[in-house]
């Protein structure tokens, strides 16, 4: 018996745009995107054959009736098109960070579980091959007991000087800056590899105090650049460093040392296959020794511009889990709940940026 297609409305087409390859590498049927640019949203419609375009998400909903709903709007937005989503029978699939702190990321949750509908937090970077098997590893025991980690993601999207603002500059729209757009991945991996961070201590900046938000009503709020320091429920210490103004560089990087061995991992958004990342072990007294990670992707996964290429590859198997689950009518990680939970660290490390000192975060163990 043939698999149902489900039917797939997406919100937003800045990054949304990486989810239309990643569903239909799925076997779904994308069949409306929304964007209140429409003519952005129409040549997006065209490009890969999505018979509808809508300007208001409440249209799309109304009209188009999908299966599922890609949220992929600034996080201002997200609960209110994610409960409005579930209300009418949708599954939803949000980017992150999942709200605008922990409070909303919760009545998300609630909306899901009385909607009886999946929902799932786009968090895509724990797919690619070396993430995976890293993940395989810690679990597996090798590192033993851990007692640090570090973290950094760094991408030149706000080097320069002259580079045009967005509304990812502005606290209203985007709750966050750095940390929204790469340090929450960060977060989440090492709460998905390592456990729960309990208190962190942060420090951040903005890369040029004159630029403003879109329209230049006021200066940009957001972070550029961060650095936290976190102390987790094992009592390792973490730390993470992200930038959205790093010249010259794109990639994420992770190293984690514990009592047995040590593992340093790699993503570069350069050369082919970069989507597989690298992976390093050492173990005793050996140094460090390549790790395999076959790509486990078909080789159309690296077909297209890249954005293209981040939603097949590491989108598109994350959307097959979701698929799975909406199949059994299960809800896995990484669910609306690790999305809560790392908007918690969000909110933690907002408040120690802007006042100093250690902060716990709401609701990790003691």
């Amino acid at each position: 018996m043939a698999k149902r297609r489900y039917t797939v409305g997406i919100v937003g087409l800045g990054f949304g745009r990486a989810h239309i390859p990643a569903f239909q590498s799925q076997g779904c049927d994308v069949v409306a995107v929304c964007q209140r640019d429409a003519a952005k949203a129409r040549e997006v419609a065209h490009r890969y054959g999505v018979p509808r375009m809508f300007e208001r998400w409440e249209q799309m909903l109304e009209q188009a009736r999908p299966d599922i709903v890609v949220i992929a709007a600034p996080p201002a937005v997200h609960h209110v098109i994610a409960v409005e989503a579930l209300s009418v029978g949708a599954h939803v699939l949000c980017e992150k960070p999942l709200a605008m702190n922990a409070g909303e990321a919760r009545a998300m949750i609630e909306a899901a579980s009385r909607a009886g509908r999946v929902a799932m937090t786009c968090f895509n970077w724990r797919f690619p091959a070396a993430m995976q098997r890293l993940h395989a590893m810690v679990d597996a025991g090798f590192l033993g007991r851990l007692f640090h980690v570090s973290a950094r993601y760094m991408v030149p999207r706000w080097a320069d000087e002259t580079a045009q603002p967005t509304w990812r500059m502005d606290r209203t729209h985007a709750g966050h800056g750095a940390m929204g757009d790469l340090g929450v991945h960060l977060v989440d991996l090492i709460r998905w590899n390592f456990g729960e961070p309990v208190r962190v201590s942060a420090s951040a900046g903005i890369a040029y105090p004159t630029r403003t938000v879109p329209g230049g009503e006021k200066p940009a709020d957001t972070e550029d650049f961060c650095t936290v320091m976190a102390e987790l429920a094992s009592g390792a210490q973490a730390t993470l460093q992200v930038s959205r103004a790093a010249r010259a560089a794109n990639e994420q990087a992770l190293e984690a040392y514990g009592s047995l061995g040590a593992l340093r991992y790699r993503l570069a958004r350069e050369g082919g296959r970069w989507y597989r990342g690298e992976l390093q072990a050492a173990s005793g007294t050996t140094g460090f020794a390549p790790v395999k990670v076959p790509a486990g992707l078909p080789r159309s996964a690296g077909e297209g511009d890249q954005i293209e290429v981040t939603g097949k590859a590491t989108i598109g198997p994350l959307v097959k889990r979701f698929l799975a689950a909406i199949r059994k009518g299960q809800s896995p990680s990484p669910s609306f709940e690790d999305g809560m939970r790392a908007q918690a660290v969000l909110d933690a490390v907002a408040a120690s940026a802007g006042r100093g000192g250690w902060v716990s975060v709401e609701g990790a163990p003691r």
